[in-house]
């Protein structure tokens, strides 16, 4: 089948993998240059999302836990084990029951592909791994495993695999408009196609809007990072103060990464780091660590728009779920995580083959 792939981030290069590989022929258009926007944006991890079983969404981090498993085994070069710490201080909102329950099924999940079981740390012990921690009121903390990469070089990587396949990238090359009967409008022209997956992320819907076709309710949300001075060897895993949010503070690349914040974003709205999210992140951090870090301490900052699934009024609760919707010849899909970019991509693969 001749298929068009539109979106040249993570979701759209690992679905043009995985459909090549059902042999199909396959031609992916980004308008940039690939792995550029919100898919070189993320946290660097590659995880289950411990804190998404809180919201009931088990088979969401029972995938997550699988493919995290398989980008480390397959892309050494450029993933990592990473130890993450959870501190536990007077005021933390979640029970140290709490927290054991949910770290029990994050290794349950896992299973044979785990990398590595929970343990309790004393706050000597814990102190040890991050000596910035802050010592006083500090009861201990719970060390566990996630994966971590870069996130730029691993799409490259997959973009890679999808040459190796067969897939045709063109990149500068913005679709401008997709019609239900697999055409896609290029500054060239229109071209013919047997399906057209619109795998834009973010942009998904505002393409869907250029072309005349029904949207679906889907959430921009900014997420932001700062770079600082590095601390620990160790992840942390924070709560925010006075919120059920989660912060992680990890090393990347010789510094720190402290990240990220959840903000509804417009797209044509700037994506960047706002002054009020910079001064939130280091608030949680200060509350954390000291020395503490003011701005003269950030060495940079940067921002990336999640599409997350619309319909919840809190952007931390969304799902980080996905969804393929058809319309005539087109399938368009919404949400989902970097982590589990290579299951939607074969999800994307079956539908395609069933239609």
């Amino acid at each position: 089948m001749k298929l068009a792939i539109v979106g040249g981030g993570i979701n759209g290069l690992s679905s043009a993998w995985q459909l090549a590989l059902a042999g199909h022929q396959v031609t992916l258009f980004e308008r940039d240059k690939l792995m550029q926007a919100t898919s070189s944006a993320s946290s660097k991890l590659l995880h289950g999302g411990l804190r998404y079983l809180e919201q009931g969404e088990f088979r969401l981090v029972h995938e997550a836990l699988q493919e995290r498993r398989w980008w480390l085994k397959k892309a050494p070069q450029l993933t990592r084990r990473l130890p993450i710490l959870y501190p536990f201080y007077p005021d933390s909102r979640r029970a140290r029951w709490q927290l054991k329950i949910g770290l029990w099924l994050y290794d349950t999940f896992a299973g044979r592909k785990g990398i590595g079981r929970h343990r309790w740390l004393t706050a000597k012990q814990a102190l040890r791994c991050s000596p910035q921690l802050k010592a006083e009121g500090l009861s201990g903390a719970y060390l566990f495993f996630d994966g971590q990469m870069d996130d730029q070089k691993l799409g490259l990587w997959m973009a890679e695999q999808c040459s190796k396949a067969g897939v045709k990238i063109i990149e500068h090359s913005p679709v401008q408009q997709v019609t239900t009967e697999g055409k896609v409008l290029l500054a060239s022209g229109w071209q013919q196609f047997e399906r057209v997956i619109n795998v834009a992320g973010p942009w998904s819907q505002q393409l869907l809007k250029q072309s005349g076709l029904a949207q679906q309710p889907l959430d921009l949300v900014r997420g932001s990072h700062l770079l600082l001075p590095s601390i620990s060897r160790y992840g942390h895993m924070l709560e925010v103060p006075g919120e059920a949010r989660i912060v992680f503070v990890l090393p990347y690349q010789g510094n720190t990464l402290l990240g990220t914040t959840e903000v509804r974003q417009q797209l044509d709205e700037t994506i960047t780091c706002s002054a009020a999210e910079r001064d939130y992140l280091l608030a949680v951090y200060n509350h954390y660590f000291q020395p503490g870090a003011d701005k003269t301490t950030v060495l940079a900052s940067f921002s990336g728009v999640r599409p997350l699934l619309g319909g919840t009024a809190n952007a931390s609760k969304a799902s980080r779920e996905y969804q393929l919707s058809w319309q005539g010849q087109l399938l368009t899909v919404s949400g989902g995580k970097w982590t589990t970019a290579r299951a939607l991509g074969k999800q994307v693969s079956q539908s395609v083959g069933k239609s």
